[in-house]
């Protein structure tokens, strides 16, 4: 039987743990008041994925820039493009263009290519994907989302054409789609990013060029919305 001195140390320890999970949440929350975050909500369509030549899910990029001076940070990058895993190519300068210009613009000197490792993940499969940015409550915000599909030919982007009789040399299919939106940093905002161009370098280096021929491409992302949120809470 129990004595009541140990009764009495248990009841100690029980409320201590008591008291500090109570002071962990706390502690949590308090973290995240007065703070907010822009979240970027995207479902890949499996069907589009599965019909393409490879099969594998797209490479896209997500940024924001400040309106005001033009300053922009890479939020997400998927793998392949992040640390120019291409499978045998040293890089493909057609799959996200726009993204690529504002990455080299982004790097300071000297600054190595593995740097962008800290926002470079896996390349998510069909289905929702999720990510966030912290930023100052009440800010505005430009926000960019560039997307290619490996492979997802069609008539007008072939894999190999014709009439000139060249290849597709990096499997690009339909040029990358460029996404934009403007919000301001208020818990509650919403807003459904708009399709402004491709991504393609032309003769005068521009990038982002009004959509043509383009088909599937269009709904790869067919449910794209970007919220302004809370902090998540976390106790570790």
């Amino acid at each position: 039987m129990m004595s009541k001195k140990v009764k009495g140390r248990l009841l100690i320890v029980f409320f201590l743990g008591i008291f500090i999970l109570v002071g962990l949440i706390i502690y949590a929350y308090a973290r995240t008041w007065g703070k907010t975050e822009i979240e970027f909500r995207i479902h890949i369509n499996e069907e589009l994925v599965l019909q393409s030549v490879y099969g594998e899910s797209p490479s896209f990029a997500i940024w924001i820039q400040n309106p005001e001076t033009a300053e922009t940070k890479t939020i997400f990058i998927t793998n392949r493009a992040g640390v120019d895993d291409w499978e045998g190519k040293v890089e493909v300068p057609t799959a996200l263009p726009a993204w690529d210009s504002i990455n080299r613009k982004e790097k300071k000197p000297n600054q190595a290519d593995t740097d962008i490792d800290a926002v470079t993940g896996a390349t998510p499969l069909p289905g929702y994907f999720t990510t966030r940015v912290r930023v100052r409550p009440g800010s505005r915000w430009t926000c960019w989302i560039e997307m290619n599909l490996a492979g997802d030919y069609n008539e007008h982007y072939k894999e190999f054409d014709e009439a000139s009789k060249t290849t597709d040399e990096f499997g690009t299919g339909q040029p990358a789609i460029v996404y934009k939106a403007e919000i301001e940093a208020v818990p509650g905002n919403t807003v459904v990013p708009e399709v402004v161009g491709m991504g393609v370098l032309n003769e005068e280096e521009e990038i982002i060029q009004p959509l043509e021929g383009i088909t599937t491409a269009i709904d790869v992302f067919d449910e794209i919305i970007v919220a302004v949120v809370k902090p998540k809470p976390k106790i570790l």
